[in-house]
């Protein structure tokens, strides 16, 4: 329960601000008077316990009304509702007793059915408006992520409550762990007349008088100790720890006044240095203190904002105490107390703010909640805080739950009375049950993908299975159990599937994991690597000058699992159509067979033969041709493709992490990277028609180019330094030319070929400057070729 506004401030208001009913005592006998002197005396605890006794002896209404009273004051809450139940059991009982009957009931934590608590009376749950039932049921519904763990190091038999930390996690809060005085004298009178006090104990319960403790993070516990003069009891620590500076509530022992008449001593907020052994000095009031007028508690230091937020029933608010708070500046110059305004404060008691990040949270019973004090949070934009909303279960039970806190560390804690506890109030800190999963699965336009796909959630290292569901929004959403691994797939088809083996809660302390994923769709088919090899008139067998091909596309084949061969193989148009087919099956079947020794499997090489239909020339049927062009036509066109079966889901290769998947272009240039190398086209001198070795190489650039589309090619012609340098760059441009004119023939877009031409500016070896051999200027003339991505 709130032990800062219920066990030792205000009792008397509390009692007239609670609607309580305070019948004039008639003392029926000697133990109703005694009875009514110490129920007069505020010393709740002894009072019940007579008035149980007088209803033993006689069942009177009256009699039974105090016990009710009594009990609800000491925030007894089992013997208030038994009494409650008793005074509602007797003719007398009136629409008000119910309401505090029916009040009683939602304390306990049990189920809450007012149509029951209510059969034969003469009210249902309608006659009861300031009790929103449905609105009560709605919240009983609303349970959060949550579980609450007592702190067992910290709480106690006695009552805990109200805790700060600081970066080290040093822990403060409020205890009245000490022993428990068994005395008939009240504890202390609130009133500056009677001057009457205890220096041992409260009132509500015989037990010491509320002090602060620190518990340091090496687990060593310490009582704080205050120079406020005169204070009995301290709560509700708030740290504003830039300054070494605690600021607290205080209940001081007020016996002399120079004012003559009565009043209630009210509660004040202090603040103070924090020493290393634990002691509080150089204490200064809060100056909007003002004890004899009204109370002053619950403070909170926002130093973000640089605002005190603090609770007082201070003349001018919406009733009850409400919620204020000052500004300061580095001078701890306090500005003019700013209610909160009527979203937040009600007629009833709103007390213990906090504020962390965009939210803002407090503890109210005048707002709809499920009994008792419940907390609330509210956003918080620019120092401003919108209407407030009931945190719902566990945060909130039918007992009192107040002062939420979230620590640096992102750690939150509340106090609660509910049942269960180690004692009267303990300190719970929240955990999450589950943390929850919230992916976006996107295309490659960044608009998240409303359609079907497939997903599988497990936790690792077991066969479990965590189920998934889709929002409204079409995100993936699923309940993920703290501190363990997971690992996510998704697929969908025609688009690279996703596997996700580093989802993890472990050490998390948000309650969100936010991830998106991006489903690319897969480019099928995607050319990655193109060569030719040759054969000899008539034969299938793989020549010695084709091994080193082959054995280059086995190794890219070992290396890519996605990547299989697609065989073309061909002949010249020598012999008959029907032999020419049979022989360009033996020579794809070569292919295959060369390759198996590689353990390459034979699903992964794609076998076709044309025989003599595809020639790369005129060389047809009865056409001469000398055998270097019969020679073209000899071939196996090789062509690895990435991607190959369309009806197959493949996951995101390793090689293309860090790549935009959305782009093929930036994908073949993954696998690409020096595989497919293009040659340099040499002549004779002063000559610039090609060589029969070299078209062999054209040939192959040729399939390259047409298979691979994203790419283009720069070709730059070049000569020797013999000559002078206007011949030599019309040759080099006749170079150039030729090359361009071979590769535009076999159908290549001319846009997609670039040609210039240096003549003798850009030699390999320089020639005027020594003496060259005739390699070296063989060197020198030349046509380079260089492909370019063509983003």
């Amino acid at each position: 329960m709130d032990q800062t506004t219920k066990k030792y401030f205000l009792v008397l208001f509390l009692v007239m601000a609670g609607g309580l009913v305070h019948l004039p005592l008639k003392a029926q006998n000697s133990l109703l008077r005694y009875a009514e002197k110490q129920y007069e005396l505020e010393n709740y605890s002894h009072a019940a316990s007579l008035y149980e006794e007088a209803y033993e002896r006689r069942a009177r209404y009256s009699t039974a009304l105090m016990a009710a009273n009594t009990y609800q004051i000491m925030q007894d809450y089992d013997n208030t509702f038994k009494w409650w139940k008793t005074v509602v059991g007797h003719e007398e009982s009136t629409k008000e007793d119910y309401s505090n009957f029916l009040r009683s009931a939602l304390r306990l934590d049990e189920d809450f059915n007012p149509q029951e608590l209510l059969a034969g009376s003469l009210y249902s749950e309608f006659d009861f408006p300031e009790l929103d039932f449905n609105k009560i049921r709605e919240l009983k519904k609303k349970k959060s992520n949550v579980k609450l763990v007592s702190l067992k190091d910290i709480n106690s038999k006695a009552s805990d409550y109200s805790m700060t930390s600081d970066q080290e996690d040093n822990k403060y809060f409020t205890s009245n762990r000490g022993g428990i005085y068994q005395s008939e004298k009240p504890s202390v009178r609130l009133d500056a007349k009677n001057n009457i006090f205890s220096e041992e104990k409260s009132d509500f319960n015989d037990m010491e008088y509320y002090g602060l403790y620190r518990y340091t993070s090496d687990g060593e516990f310490i009582k704080m100790s205050s120079d406020v003069s005169g204070a009995l009891q301290y709560a509700d620590p708030s740290l504003m720890e830039s300054k070494n500076i605690l600021f607290y509530t205080v209940f001081r022992n007020i016996r002399k006044v120079k004012r003559k008449r009565e009043f209630t001593v009210q509660p004040e907020i202090y603040f103070s240095k924090i020493t290393e052994s634990g002691e509080l000095v150089d204490s200064k009031p809060f100056p909007v203190n003002n004890f004899s007028e009204y109370g002053v508690m619950t403070p909170f230091v926002d130093e973000e904002a640089k605002r005190i937020y603090f609770a007082s029933d201070k003349p001018g608010g919406f009733g009850g105490f409400d919620l204020y708070y000052v500004t300061f500046d580095d001078q701890l110059n306090f500005g003019e107390p700013v209610n909160l305004g009527s979203k937040i404060n009600t007629v009833e008691d709103e007390t213990h703010p906090s504020r962390m990040g965009t939210f803002f949270y407090f503890s109210s019973k005048g707002h709809t909640g499920l009994g008792g004090m419940d907390i609330f949070k509210a956003e918080y934009q620019n120092g401003n805080i919108s209407s407030p909303e009931n945190m719902g279960l566990p945060y909130n039970s039918g007992r009192d739950d107040f002062a939420f806190y979230i620590s640096p560390k992102g750690k939150r804690y509340i106090s609660s009375d509910r049942s269960g506890g180690m004692g009267m109030d303990d300190i719970y800190l929240l955990e999450d049950l589950h943390k929850r999963l919230i992916a976006r699965v996107i295309d490659c336009d960044g608009n998240i993908i409303s359609e079907e796909f497939e997903s599988t959630l497990t936790e690792k290292n077991t066969s479990t299975k965590i189920p998934t569901t889709r929002s409204d929004e079409a995100e993936l959403l699923a309940d993920l159990d703290p501190e363990k691994d997971f690992s996510l797939s998704i697929s969908k088809k025609g688009y690279f599937s996703i596997q996700d083996d580093e989802l993890s809660t472990v050490g998390m302390e948000e309650e969100v994991l936010e991830k998106e994923y991006r489903l690319a769709a897969i480019p099928y088919n995607m050319a990655v690597y193109v060569d030719i090899v040759y054969y000899d008139l008539d034969k299938s067998i793989i020549r010695t000058d084709a091994a080193p091909t082959l054995d280059k596309i086995a190794s890219l084949m070992q290396q890519y699992e996605f990547v299989d061969l697609l065989v073309g193989s061909h002949t010249d148009a020598r012999a008959s159509k029907e032999y020419n087919d049979a022989l360009s099956q033996r020579r794809a079947d070569a292919v295959s067979e060369y390759l198996s020794k590689y353990n390459i499997p034979k699903e992964r090489v794609k076998l076709d033969w044309y025989g003599e239909e595809h020639h790369v020339n005129d060389c047809g049927d009865g056409v001469p041709c000398p055998e270097s062009e019969h020679q073209l036509n000899r071939r196996s066109e090789l062509v690895l493709e990435a991607f190959s079966d369309k009806n197959k889901t493949y996951e995101l290769p390793k090689e293309f992490m860090g790549r935009d998947i959305c782009d093929p272009t930036d994908l073949f240039e993954a696998l690409n990277a020096e595989i497919n190398d293009v040659p340099t086209v040499y002549f004779d001198f002063d000559k610039s028609n090609l060589r029969s070795v070299h078209k062999k190489e054209l040939e192959r650039v040729s399939l390259l180019l047409q298979r691979l589309v994203n790419l283009q090619l720069n070709i730059t012609g070049h000569t020797d330094q013999r000559g002078n340098e206007a011949y030599n760059m019309q040759l080099s441009e006749r170079r150039a030319k030729t090359v361009m004119d071979y590769l535009t023939n076999k159908g290549i877009d001319p846009k997609r070929l670039k040609s210039e031409w240096l003549g003798k500016t850009r030699p390999i070896h320089d020639c005027n400057t020594a003496d060259c051999t005739e390699v070296m200027h063989q060197l020198n003339r030349r046509t380079e070729l260089q492909l370019k991505n063509n983003k």
